[in-house]
Formats: structure tokens, C-alpha cells, sequence
């Protein structure tokens, strides 16, 4: 019997050629489903990774805001304590503890203040200072604007070297008749395993609390202004303030207000809350994902 020849019955083609289609549908199925598989692998694991990288330079910029807030804050202190002396008037009631050192060196219209934390340290509001503060500005009783300026001699906050040599300008009433201080944010913090970030920018503290009480610990000062941080691995991000930065002197941690975060391919909003002192945030991406921030 010749089999080449052979014809192949009909019944066979049919159950053959079902076999067939169903073999390439399962192929082109699992073919599918790899596909999908993967590319839910890389959404899940490489993009939330870069996102907490992100994060967490946002939260070390956190951390210097912290820094600027204490540090504006014995300045000021110091400053309005002094002026209050030369005034003769009610000196505020002082919230600087006394492991705390001020001295003040007086000439004609001019003053230098000393603020010295020591090189063992000092818990001032929760937080351990080393080193010094030293300002100076002129003496002007009747100028509407003081220019306060300020250097860091070996300076730590919490084992973070802080380098900043800074001004503040004083402006006795703005519009809305508060004292208010522009700070310049030229600044740099080194933390302990040597991660490194700058600051460049201005930042605006009205007073709108507590003036002229006597008692610092009740002040109250709403923070505006834009800064650039920029980090040693040369990430740089863009802030910008979006709703004002709430600043009660009895906490550590702004109490609400919201900047904005930018930088290329990653942004979103950073929010400090509805005014309970506590050290929780959140963080809102561009694309609406909503993540906890604790601060230090």
C-alpha cells in the first residue's frame, strides 16, 4: 500500500487541525500573560523605589526646615530681648534655657550678640545644640527695617553640622501692621552618614501672634517663600509655599500649611496637616498617589 498517497480521512483533518488552533491559543495566551505579568513587575517594584528615594530627600528637606525654624527663633529671641532691655521696656519672658550662654558686646549703635550653646551641648526645644550663634546688626530706634546678620561658628543640631552665614531683615509693620522677617536661606546640612544638602532662597515670617506679650511661648508666625534644595548626588528640587506655613513657637513641627515640590519627572504636594502639633505629614504625588510622612 502506497501511504504517501494515501488520502487522510476527513474526520482526522478536522481533529487534527482543532488540536492545532487549540496549541496556538494557549501560546499566544501564556505569550499574554508574561507580558502583563511584566509589566505590572516593573510598575510595582522600580517606580515605587525611585518614588521613596524621592521622598525621602522631600523629608530631609523637612528636616532643615526644622533647622531654620529654630535657629530664626533664638535669633529673634535674642534680638528682641536685647532691644528690649535698650528700650527700657518689658523684657519678653525668656524661653532660652540657662544652659545657655548670651553675651553682648555694645558699641555706639551697634550691637554683637553671642548665643553659646557649648561644645557638650544644650537641649533647647527638644532638640541638642553645639557651638554658636553670633549676630550683630546697627541700632536704630526710629528705622522701620533692621538688617540682622548671623554666622554658625561649629555649629550642630542633633549631630547635623550646619554651615550658614545668613541675614534677616526686620520690618517693624508690614501691610498688615505685624513685624515680619525675611530670611535668606543659604544654608548647608551634613547628616552624620555624610549625606549633604544646600538650600538657596527666601522665606518670609510674619508675626501674627503673641507680639509685644511679654512671653515668647505664646508667638505664632505664618511662613511664605520659595527655596531651591539641591543634594550632593545632585538631585535638585524647587519648593514653593502654596499655603502658609503655620509656626507655634511651643512646637516643633509646623502645625499646618502646604509648599509645593518639584523636580524633573517626580513632584507633588507636601502637607503639614490641619493644626495638631504631631510629627505626621503626607505627601501627594502629581499623579494623585498619597503617601505618610514622619518627621524627626
Amino acid at each position: 500500500m502506497n501511504f504517501l498517497n494515501h488520502e487522510v480521512p476527513k474526520k482526522i483533518k478536522n481533529d487534527l487541525s482543532k488540536t492545532f488552533n487549540s496549541f496556538k491559543s494557549t501560546v499566544l495566551s501564556l505569550l499574554v500573560l508574561g507580558l502583563i505579568f511584566t509589566s505590572c513587575s516593573e510598575d510595582n517594584t522600580v517606580e515605587p523605589e525611585n518614588q521613596l528615594e524621592d521622598t525621602e530627600e522631600v523629608q530631609r528637606s523637612a528636616e532643615i526646615d526644622q533647622i531654620d525654624n529654630v535657629l530664626g527663633d533664638l535669633v529673634i529671641e535674642a534680638y528682641e530681648e536685647e532691644e528690649s532691655d535698650l528700650a527700657n521696656r518689658s523684657a519678653q519672658s525668656r524661653d532660652i534655657p540657662d544652659c545657655v550662654t548670651i553675651t553682648v558686646v555694645a558699641q555706639q549703635g551697634y550691637r554683637q550678640v553671642t548665643i553659646d550653646f557649648g561644645t557638650e551641648g544644650c537641649i533647647v526645644r527638644g532638640h541638642l545644640l553645639k557651638g554658636q550663634i553670633v549676630f550683630d546688626y546697627t541700632r536704630n530706634p526710629e528705622a522701620q527695617q533692621i538688617m540682622i546678620n548671623y554666622n554658625l561658628i561649629d555649629f550642630y543640631f542633633d549631630a547635623k553640622n550646619i554651615i550658614a552665614s545668613r541675614s534677616i531683615l526686620k520690618e517693624l509693620s508690614n501691610e498688615y501692621g505685624n513685624p515680619q522677617f525675611t530670611h535668606d536661606l543659604d544654608i548647608t546640612v551634613i547628616w552624620p552618614n555624610g549625606v549633604q544638602a544646600s538650600r538657596e532662597g527666601t522665606k518670609i515670617r510674619e508675626w501674627v501672634e503673641g507680639f509685644g506679650s511679654g512671653i515668647f511661648s505664646d508667638n505664632v508666625f505664618e511662613i511664605t517663600g520659595n527655596w531651591t534644595a539641591t543634594f550632593v548626588n545632585g538631585n535638585t528640587h524647587t519648593y514653593e509655599v502654596i499655603m502658609p506655613l503655620r509656626r507655634e513657637v511651643i512646637c516643633t513641627y509646623f502645625v499646618s500649611g502646604i509648599f509645593d515640590v518639584q523636580r524633573t519627572n517626580f513632584g507633588g504636594l507636601f502637607d503639614y496637616g490641619d493644626g495638631d502639633c504631631d510629627n505626621e505629614a503626607t505627601f501627594t504625588f502629581n499623579n494623585g498617589r498619597e503617601i505618610p510622612i514622619t518627621l524627626n
